[in-house]
Formats: C-alpha cells, sequence, structure tokens
C-alpha cells in the first residue's frame, strides 16, 4: 500500500486542521481523487506543500477520513495506537474500580484520536466496533494494541461499514480469548443489564444514556405512570419501574423488544406481566392513546435520528417538533417529558428551538428542569463539536 500522498487542503480548512479539527471533508481538498484504497495514509498539506497532519482515507456518512497525527515523522503502527489506549485507558480509571457499573465505553473514536473505532467494555470482555473499510486495514496493528494494553476475558467486533453505515453480518463478531455467556450480565449503576455480544447490530443497551437512566430513578420515577417510547429493550423502563414508577408501558416496533424488555425485567426481579410492553409504531400508539384520552406522569421519548416503518419515516431534523406534539398531548398536567436525540446534524440550542416551538404550537407552557449530553466516558474532541451529538432535555409540561 503506498503511503504519504500528499493532498492539498484549501486555504480556508487549513487553520481548523491545524487547530485540531480531526474531519476529512470532501469540501477541504483539492486532489480526494488521488486517494485509491481505503486504509491509505497521507499527508494534509498547504499549496506551498507545507506539511499540516497526517490522516488515513476511510469513508463514512460522516466523510472521507480522519485525522491521526499532526507529527510528520510519526509512525501509525500498533505502538501509535497502543500509546491513544494508554491515554484512554488513564482517562476512565475511575470507571474500571467502580463495581456499581461494569459497562462503558473505553475509547470513543476521534474524542480518542482515532475517528472511525469505537470501543465498549462488558465486564473484561471489549467489543471494537469499526465504522469503516479504512480503519478496517489496521485491524492487527489495533489488536495487537489493544492486548498490551488491557487484561481481557474476550474480544468481540462490529462492522459498521457497508454502503449506509449499517451492520455487516459476517457471523464473525467473536475475534479472542473466552467467549462471553449469552446473555452476559454487567452493571450499571447497579441495575443489571442483558448483554448479547454476539447477536447482530446491537448487545443490548445503549451506554451514553447512563446518566440520564440515573436521573430518571433517582429524581423522577417515584409513583409515575411511566411512558417509554422508541423503547428497544426497556432500558428506561427498567430504570424507571426500580426508581419505584407506579406502572410502565414501553413501545416499540420492533417484534423482538418484547421478549428483550421481558428478558431486562426479569433479571431485575420486577415482574414484567405487571407492565405492559407493547409491540407497534410509536406514531400509532400516540394516536389511540388521544383516541383513550390515557396520559401519562413521564414520558421518555428517544427515538433514533432517521427510522423508517411501513407507514411512517421519521428524521430527527425535520420531524421532532410534530413527535414532541404527539407526546405533549399525553403527558399530565406538570408531567415530565424526557426528549432526547443522538442526531449530531443540530445543535442543543436547535433542540430547545423544537421544544419551544412544540409548546407555542399547542398553546403550552414549559419548563426545562435539567439537560444532559454525552458523559465522560465518551469523551469529545473540544474541536469536533459534532461528536458531542447526544442531547436530552427534562422537560415539565406547565399547561
Amino acid at each position: 500500500m503506498s503511503q504519504n500522498i500528499d493532498l492539498i487542503v484549501k486555504s480556508e480548512f487549513i487553520q481548523s486542521y491545524k487547530d485540531g479539527y480531526p474531519l476529512l471533508s470532501k469540501e477541504s481538498i483539492s486532489n480526494l481523487d488521488t486517494l485509491k484504497e481505503q486504509g491509505q495514509i497521507f499527508n494534509l498539506v498547504d499549496a506551498k506543500k507545507k506539511f499540516i497532519a497526517q490522516a488515513y482515507y476511510g469513508i463514512q456518512n460522516k466523510g472521507y477520513g480522519w485525522i491521526l497525527s499532526l507529527k510528520k515523522d510519526e509512525k501509525i503502527d500498533s505502538s501509535f495506537f497502543e500509546k491513544k489506549f494508554i491515554d484512554a485507558i488513564k482517562y476512565r480509571e475511575d470507571f474500571f474500580s467502580d463495581k456499581s457499573t461494569t459497562a462503558f465505553r473505553v475509547f470513543n473514536a476521534e474524542g480518542d484520536g482515532v475517528g472511525g473505532l469505537s470501543i465498549d467494555y462488558f465486564d473484561g470482555y471489549y467489543l471494537l466496533t469499526w465504522y469503516s473499510e479504512g480503519i478496517y486495514v489496521f485491524k492487527q496493528e489495533i489488536l495487537k494494541a489493544l492486548k498490551e494494553v488491557v487484561k481481557y476475558k474476550g474480544i468481540y467486533q462490529k462492522k459498521r461499514f457497508d454502503t449506509k453505515g449499517k451492520y455487516l453480518d459476517d457471523s464473525d463478531d467473536f475475534v479472542c480469548g473466552a467467549k462471553a455467556s449469552t446473555p452476559l450480565i454487567v452493571k450499571e449503576n447497579d441495575v443489571n443489564f442483558a448483554i448479547h455480544l454476539d447477536d447482530g447490530a446491537m448487545v443490548g443497551v445503549f451506554l451514553d444514556q447512563r446518566e440520564v437512566r440515573k436521573t430518571l430513578r433517582d429524581k423522577y420515577a417515584k409513583g409515575k405512570t411511566t411512558l417509554n417510547t422508541f423503547s428497544y429493550t426497556g432500558a428506561f423502563s427498567v430504570f424507571a419501574s426500580l426508581g419505584g414508577a407506579s406502572k410502565t408501558t414501553s413501545v416499540d416496533l420492533a417484534k423482538r423488544s418484547l421478549p428483550k424488555t421481558t428478558e431486562q425485567f426479569s433479571i431485575n426481579n420486577i415482574d414484567a406481566s405487571a407492565q405492559d410492553i407493547i409491540v407497534e409504531d410509536v406514531f400509532n400508539y400516540f394516536k389511540y392513546a388521544v383516541r383513550k384520552k390515557l396520559s401519562f406522569d413521564l414520558v421518555v421519548l428517544d427515538p433514533p435520528s432517521f427510522a423508517r416503518s411501513k407507514k411512517h419515516t421519521f428524521s430527527a431534523s425535520k420531524d421532532y417538533v410534530k413527535l414532541l406534539k404527539e407526546a405533549i398531548q399525553i403527558t399530565s398536567k406538570n408531567g415530565i417529558i424526557v426528549a432526547s436525540t443522538n442526531s449530531a446534524n443540530f445543535s442543543m440550542m436547535t433542540f430547545r428551538d423544537f421544544i419551544s416551538r412544540a409548546f407555542k404550537e399547542l398553546r403550552g407552557r414549559f419548563q426545562v428542569q435539567e439537560s444532559f449530553s454525552l458523559a465522560q466516558d465518551f469523551r469529545v474532541n473540544p474541536k469536533f463539536k459534532e461528536g458531542n451529538y447526544l442531547k436530552v432535555v427534562f422537560i415539565k409540561k406547565l399547561t
């Protein structure tokens, strides 16, 4: 593989790359078509061929590659990745010693200096997620570095680099070490989660919502009827129930959400039959709830940034106001809406504007109780604000 060809950065983008912006965009490069193979290392240079940074070519939905080093002579090999992993582990020392939480993010892509790669920790097991063919080229160097730095029970991987960034199901999620039990039981703030490391793209919980779930359990759930929409495996429902919710209702279109949610309840000694677990399009459920004059004290809205069903297409940037209006109508007075999005396409300011618009259009009033972005283990590069994608607002419905 040829290395260190020069790509010329357009003048208006030079300073941001020098300052540490990590993502290679099509608009910023004059001769992008010079790149042939994903995984290729190249130099970013200015028009006078003065060195700016080293990067690798890897096509993602976000861009065309990531900066790895601002040093011209730094070798991108296993020792390079080893240094990155040592720094990442040190940054998360407190997590490793916390017995109440045994699942968290160990390496957060560009936040830890290598865009396109994330690593999650599940009670001694490490799960690598590759987001482009370009970073996957470095698999052997990265695995060698990880094995040098951590003690592990086993290592798994997820490939998320088909043309639309979806999971590649080629039956080799297990990499090395010992295989995990099925399910693997991990803890999050003393709550059990059933994790499936070798069962498709999803493992059973989204780790980025840890602080939000804890807050919901500790401050908002007691005595409340709770509706959890786009509920996946019911994590918010479990936390609400353990926080003393009078009843939870979990709604998700996926058929597997019923057995998966039942499993999460049962491993926490919660009677799933006392809860409602509904397999249904969330938008259809909203219409049903309005028709039946249902209302809930606590409503969790955590949709995917983009989703398509037979009757509905949902895009967070276009449709979140409409979704909020549906939720507001079935939230009781002084009830709480937990509005969440993982869309990187807009800011927290824009998200708060969505909330204001939804209430204004319904002539209602609200009060923001608190808000969240990514937790400490989801380290963010301060020069790449898009990387802090999570936006969660606890909203009190006043009228």
